[in-house]
């Protein structure tokens, strides 16, 4: 039979990397990014609890950042003619987020392929630590004329991807 650790590793390229850690440390795990924002009150419904929808704005905060960090801003990869566009998104509610809590985006890349890439990301209370929600996107590479393409090598290579 597997072994648990089995569970958690993922393979990039030639590296096999191990996702295990619920809230990675992004100085030593160099897959993840984290970013804190605040929750405005734009975002809350009627009790002051952040509407569920919000949490998918966030982690795409999450993830044009983690992707920016690495030296190719959202707005280059689409000058090069790439697009990602969402084809899978989940979320698993934890605990509510209110107005004004500071909150953290955790994201992780979770696998990268040819068209596809999936992140994976922790939403927690910044001050508390409290898991809040945990999801994933599945994003697939598209032309400007919506056509599914292979990502450009400057994103591989931004990702991680040895042989971009």
């Amino acid at each position: 039979m597997y072994g648990e650790s089995a569970l958690w590793q993922r393979r990039l390229g030639s590296v096999t990397f191990d996702v295990r850690p619920l809230r990675p440390d992004p100085v030593t795990h160099p897959l993840s990014s984290a970013h804190e924002l605040r929750v405005r009150y734009a975002e809350t419904d009627q009790m002051g609890v952040v509407y569920h929808a919000n949490y998918l704005a966030w982690c795409e905060v999450g993830r044009t950042e983690f992707i920016r960090e690495r030296g190719l801003p959202y707005a280059e990869l689409e000058r090069q003619g790439c697009g990602l566009a969402i084809m899978d998104a989940t979320l698993r509610f934890h605990a509510p987020a209110r107005y004004d809590d500071r909150i953290r985006v955790v994201t992780t890349l979770a696998e990268l392929k040819s068209r596809t890439v999936r992140f994976d990301y922790l939403i927690e209370h910044a001050e508390s630590g409290t898991k809040l929600v945990t999801g994933s996107t599945t994003l697939i590479g598209r032309s400007p004329d919506g056509k599914v393409v292979s990502f450009p090598a400057a994103l591989r290579r931004a990702l991680g991807e040895v042989d971009a």
